[in-house]
């Protein structure tokens, strides 16, 4: 019996609070355009818990896919990356996609090796381009050295797997007449027995990638109790706390709000870098925002260089008159 030929472009998405992960449309953005420039069909999968409402991934099917795969049960419930990567092995085992995409999302980092590992394959991680060359192979382009460089690589191997940053691509528009397309199938495997979960921690109901303000703090912060100072400026303006890699190295703040080349790459509307210098690893998560404010003693601190004000001084004297000013003029504003 013939063996079936790699084809298809197949994405990953993943839920996030009960609802598609928004990484998912900007993939569809991407993997629309690999799919019909080497005309094949574009898909997702998606793995998500039994109370997840099916009909959630109609969306899916309007912003390009022909067709969406859910997987659902209880124990999806929890994203455990062992469990997850059984049964998305099995699946790409099956379908036999030529392409795969997977959002740099925490799950998605974790997820996308133990995937490829499994399959034999190669993964590029943290794109920030996707290309198709003249012989329908993909080039997977990734920043390098801290960005100093653009590498761009091709997979030998299949499928070609390749994780792509949050926010760095636009989502794909919709189409309200797109034809739906969902099916249900059955897990492959629901229980994984070197995996036992014991507590769930939860680290906030809001993804710091998602905020539209972020009040970061770094060296000059001195000790793990004063990012009270940030966290109620950032209270004031709706936004989330960010850190740098020097706290959460520091034991001071959790990975999970750290931004850099090396944690989150967030894209707010506005963000507020306190006590933060400007290494390269730094920027590489942050200089993308609409509007950089920039608090530091330090006049020859690299951050000045991309900030679009900035101010001269010690945080702890400025923080708590930014936060004031910005109290006072919502004040004025509610009258």
């Amino acid at each position: 019996m013939e063996e079936k030929k790699y084809s298809g472009v197949l994405i990953l998405a993943e839920t996030e609070h009960g609802k598609v992960h928004r990484v998912a449309y900007e993939l569809l953005n991407k993997g629309r355009m690999i799919a019909d420039a080497c005309g094949e069909s574009l898909s997702c999968l998606l793995l998500a818990p039994d109370t997840f409402e099916t009909s959630a991934c109609s969306e899916l099917c309007q912003r390009g896919a022909d067709q969406v795969y859910v997987m659902k049960s209880a124990a999806f419930r929890h994203p455990e990356e062992v469990l997850f990567a059984q049964n998305i092995v099995s699946f790409i085992e099956e379908k036999r996609p030529d392409t795969v995409l997977v959002g740099a999302t925490h799950l998605g980092r974790s997820l996308a090796p133990r995937v490829a590992a499994a399959l034999g394959t190669g993964l590029t991680a943290d794109c920030t381009d996707l290309q198709v060359d003249a012989d329908g192979n993909l080039e997977q382009i990734r920043p390098a050295f801290s960005d100093n460089i653009l590498a761009h690589i091709k997979t030998v191997t299949r499928p070609q797997m390749a994780t792509v940053r949050y926010k760095e691509f636009q989502e794909a528009p919709v189409n309200d007449g797109a034809q739906i397309q969902i099916r249900e199938i059955a897990p492959y495997i629901e229980e994984n027995q070197s995996v036992k979960i014991e507590k769930t921690v939860s680290i906030g109901d809001m993804d710091i990638t998602d905020a539209e303000v972020v009040v970061a703090g770094g060296r000059g912060i001195r000790k793990e109790e004063d990012l009270a100072l940030l966290q109620e400026l950032a209270d004031l303006l709706g936004g989330q706390v960010g850190v740098s890699r020097a706290l959460v190295d520091a034991g001071m703040a959790p990975s999970s709000i750290q931004v850099g080349y090396s944690g989150n790459r967030v894209k707010p509307k506005v963000y507020i870098a306190c006590g933060i210098s400007g290494a390269p690893q730094h920027l590489a998560g942050m200089k993308e925002a609409d509007v950089i404010i920039a608090v530091n003693n330090d006049p020859s601190a690299p951050i000045f260089n991309i900030a679009d004000y900035g101010f001269v001084g010690d945080l702890y004297e400025v923080l708590p008159q930014l936060t004031e000013h910005f109290r006072k003029d919502g004040q004025a504003d509610e009258r």
